[in-house]
């Protein structure tokens, strides 16, 4: 009597152990069906006083349970899903439970694997193709459309001619610079783990990109500014995405800023910017136009997203700019900040460390 209780006290301490030891959140369920152990991350997840609770109060949903009895009753490893919501975001967990029989000593094993990130990855890749499908299927729809009215009813009519093949050049370059900006994204991608070893001088980059954007702003008749250039030193970094980015951005603002309206861009230098703990240097870009709700801040650098769908279209905007911006800073180990209020305009601030 006395080895057999030594036995189920030593199973005991070791399954304890081994549960502390595990790196996924792990319960352990006895032969009476109330909780033996758990480990830390099992306690974050559930509660710290579960031990010595029936598994039923601790583990609430059936489809768990129903896993959990059968194991109990059948000795045969069973599985399920646990799903729960935790500060606005759905988590969910494979679920192995496993029976443990050594000797007299007889428990069962509750393993819970994350697979919140795997399911959300599966999720953007579907709502990534459902966008870009919708995106691409308008300006299709109407090409095809009128090319299918020039070879029919317009064909002699040289006025509906003339008009119908302006606007599908009009829709044939918005797909072009759809694909365009996913071929961009695609390259941003594949590199954000690769950090740039180039200098790049942004004062003369800055420059460049202020340069080239003139005609657009003298369209719009917009007042490009620029103003803190000189002396900042070089930052690691890519030439040809940093000009990505801050064109994107200063082009940005010149559209949806107003016409008649000034885009300020300004270039400064921190010895501790409190965003990165680090010396930093930082480029503002303000303009004057209606600003942006609240609301639609945290999700601008989402793909395909737009506050305004019918304007940013109309605008030659395909939805993808920001997220390219966002990806690119990544890459730099950057950040991108974006203050706006309605009625008094946005300000999109880039900061990008000196090392």
């Amino acid at each position: 009597m006395r080895s057999v209780i030594k036995e189920m006290a030593f199973g005991e301490d070791v399954v304890t152990e081994m549960a502390r030891a595990m790196p996924l959140p792990v319960v352990v369920i006895g032969r009476d069906e109330r909780v033996l152990a758990a480990n830390a991350l099992a306690a974050t997840l559930f509660s710290d006083a579960m031990v010595g609770r029936h598994y039923i109060t601790v583990l609430r949903q059936p489809m768990l349970l129903d896993a959990i009895e059968n194991v109990l009753r059948l000795s045969e490893p069973a599985e399920a899903v646990y799903r729960v919501t935790e500060s606005q975001r759905d988590l969910v967990y494979d679920v192995f439970v496993r029976p443990v029989i050594v000797g007299d000593f007889a428990c069962v094993t509750v393993a819970f694997e994350d697979k919140t990130e795997v399911q959300e990855a599966g999720h953007m890749r579907r709502d990534f193709v459902a966008n870009v499908s919708h995106e691409l299927r308008t300006p299709l729809t109407a090409v095809l459309g009128f090319i299918e009215t020039l070879l029919g009813p317009a064909a002699d009519d040289t006025a509906a001619r003339t008009r119908f093949l302006e606007i599908m050049d009009r829709e044939a370059k918005r797909m072009n610079r759809i694909v365009g900006d996913l071929l961009s994204l695609s390259r941003v991608e594949a590199e954000r783990r690769v950090r740039p070893t180039d200098r790049v001088d942004i004062s003369a980059l800055l420059r460049s990109v202020v340069l080239t954007l003139h005609p657009v702003a003298r369209a719009r008749n917009v007042t490009l500014t620029l103003e803190g250039v000189e002396g900042v030193e070089e930052v690691p970094g890519d030439f040809d995405q940093l000009t990505q980015v801050f064109t994107n951005l200063i082009e940005n603002a010149i559209k949806y800023g107003g016409a008649g309206k000034e885009v300020h861009i300004c270039l400064t230098s921190h010895a501790v910017e409190p965003t990165m703990r680090s010396q930093a240097v930082r480029v503002d870009v303000s303009d004057q136009g209606d600003g942006i709700a609240s609301q639609h801040i945290p999700r601008l650098t989402e793909r395909f997203y737009r506050v305004d769908s019918h304007r940013s279209r109309e605008m030659g905007g395909t939805g993808l700019g920001l997220a390219i911006v966002k990806h690119i800073l990544n890459r730099h180990r950057g950040r991108l900040r974006i203050e706006s209020h309605t009625g008094r305009g946005s300000c999109f601030s880039v900061i990008l460390p000196y090392q």
